[in-house]
């Protein structure tokens, strides 16, 4: 008989400390991935029953997910495949994706999708043109910190279609990713860059250390990113959720290089930003053209899902401006705990 494998006090190390609960579910799942793994996990009644966008949902889908990258400190990475796990994750992505396809467009025309990101208008009064005209030092922080979410581990959800892409598009994302990992250099990743823009404005760099802070909103756009490229049969999705943030990633970054200035924030946090205008330039131009062509040319039935990831992208990015500058425009904390 086959004995289990011994499990390191590093395995557990690894990873960052679990966050605070927010609710039934979340807090459900806190306890028990502090058990082994099969100790208790809340319902899918629990689950069917919580709002699709609320915190509460978010966070536990979060902590779910997160047992695919780094895990955390203290938790049995044995429960990344624990199969109640799986089945609870499964209810809450029903729940997400259910809302999200009630209050997206059902585009068949994926060019469609791409026209309403592709020019700005002139009144546009975005999260971003308000840190580049009146944003402080404190806002460019609080912003930070809650992107580090995404950026400190930027390009790895989206690594997860590589397999599920073929020729022209495989190649293509393939291409844009190595450029988004530093072009094999350590020091060179994106989520480096990111990491040293933090420590100029006086953040802590350690993944996963604003969980805590960060609102329902921003857990929901990082989650959205991670449920599509972990769906082998949400591929089209996640290559139009990627296209849509390379398509808007170059002129945000001119907006957001230009704060970074104004305020004084450091020449890292400037360089992390001016490095995104022109590369996202270029990368823009190869994901339209060979990722997303690509797949299109091979799969055309899929260009519903490709619309679907421009058009929740677009959806949940403006559902975290609008928290985020409501709380600012009142003078408050954009966050959940303060910095």
């Amino acid at each position: 008989m086959r004995s289990e494998p011994v499990r390191s006090a590093d395995a557990r190390r690894a990873g960052p400390a679990l966050p605070a609960g927010r609710g039934e579910l979340s807090d459900g799942v806190v306890r028990a991935l502090l058990g082994r793994p099969g100790a208790p996990l809340p319902s899918g009644s629990a689950a069917g029953g919580a709002h699709p966008y609320g915190e509460d949902l978010h966070l536990a889908l979060y902590l779910c997910y997160e047992l695919h990258y780094r895990g955390f400190r203290g938790v049995d990475p044995d429960w990344e495949w624990n199969p109640e796990l799986l089945r609870l994750r499964a209810e809450l992505e029903r729940r997400f994706l259910a809302a999200l396809r009630t209050d997206t467009e059902r585009r068949t025309d994926s060019d469609e999708a791409f026209a309403g990101i592709l020019v700005e208008r002139p009144d546009e009064d975005g999260l971003t043109h308000f840190l580049r005209d009146e944003g402080e030092l404190w806002q460019l922080r609080e912003y930070a910190a809650q992107r580090s979410l995404y950026h400190l581990k930027e390009a790895d959800p989206h690594a997860w279609v590589i397999p599920r892409l073929r020729g022209r598009a495989k190649a293509a994302m393939v291409a844009v990713e190595f450029d988004e990992f530093g072009g094999g250099r350590g020091d060179r990743m994106h989520s480096r860059l990111f990491a040293d823009l933090m420590s100029d404005l006086g953040l802590d760099t350690e993944y996963g250390r604003y969980v805590d802070a960060a609102t329902g909103e921003m857990l929901a756009s990082v989650n959205l990113m991670s449920m599509f490229g972990l769906r082998r049969s949400l591929r089209g999705a996640l290559v139009g959720h990627f296209a849509a943030v390379e398509v808007t990633s170059s002129p945000a970054s001119r907006r957001l290089a230009e704060a970074m200035r104004r305020a004084d924030a450091g020449e890292a946090a400037v360089h992390f930003y001016t490095e995104h205008v022109e590369a996202d330039a270029v990368h823009e131009q190869v994901v339209r053209r060979d990722v997303v062509g690509g797949l299109l040319e091979d799969e055309p039935w899929l260009e519903t899902d490709v619309a679907f990831g421009v058009d929740t992208t677009e959806l949940l990015d403006t559902r975290l401006a609008t928290r985020t500058l409501a709380a600012w425009r009142d003078g408050v904390s954009s966050l959940r705990t303060l910095l």
